[in-house]
């Protein structure tokens, strides 16, 4: 940590200590457990090249890292998806299987949330799994508190409607693994 000065460097480590394993647990959320160390690291690498814009408790900004960093590796993934389907259709190679089509078990809750957009499941878990405050899960999601309430409560009726019709032991639905590719990597809870 060369040319840092010893209070950016204590503000540093203080979030890295205090905040990875949020950062983390939303990572696995989103991605996987498989690439939410690699999500969690390019995080903390990008605040620490930020580290003057590093705000105290800083939980909220990391985590909007984190969903930028997140929102560039799927278009990245996206875009080598596209280019591998292209050399398979030209070489005929068969198309793998989605992983998403293995699933069969889940929770109630989980089923129901994986059903929801990412957008409404995102809204729902700031708040609810890595116990940001209303505010902070605004900033992350980049609007006014009061535009978080309108989306929670909008995606809370839309929860509530999925567990009504959602059958205990059911399989997530095509469509959710469609609505998002990491559905299926929820991770248990």
């Amino acid at each position: 940590m060369a040319g840092a000065d010893q209070d950016e460097v204590a503000r540093f480590t203080r979030a890295y200590d205090e905040h990875y394993d949020h950062v983390y647990a939303y990572a696995a959320s989103r991605v996987g457990r498989q690439l939410a160390e690699e999500v969690a690291s390019e995080t903390f690498l990008v605040a620490w090249r930020r580290i003057g814009e590093l705000p105290d408790p800083a939980v909220a900004y990391l985590i909007g890292i984190a969903r930028n960093v997140i929102r560039s590796q799927y278009r990245r993934a996206a875009s080598d998806e596209t280019l591998r389907a292209e050399l398979r259709t030209w070489a005929g190679a068969p198309v793998t299987p989605d992983i998403a089509d293995g699933v069969t078990e889940r929770s109630a809750v989980l089923h129901a949330l994986a059903r929801l957009s990412a957008a409404d499941r995102e809204v729902l878990t700031l708040v609810g799994w890595y116990g940001l405050s209303s505010a902070q899960a605004a900033e992350v999601l980049g609007c006014s508190p009061a535009s978080y309430w309108v989306r929670l409560h909008r995606a809370r009726r839309r929860l509530e409607r999925a567990l009504d019709r959602e059958p205990a032991g059911h399989p997530v639905t095509d469509r959710a693994a469609a609505d998002h590719p990491a559905s299926a990597a929820v991770p248990d809870r």
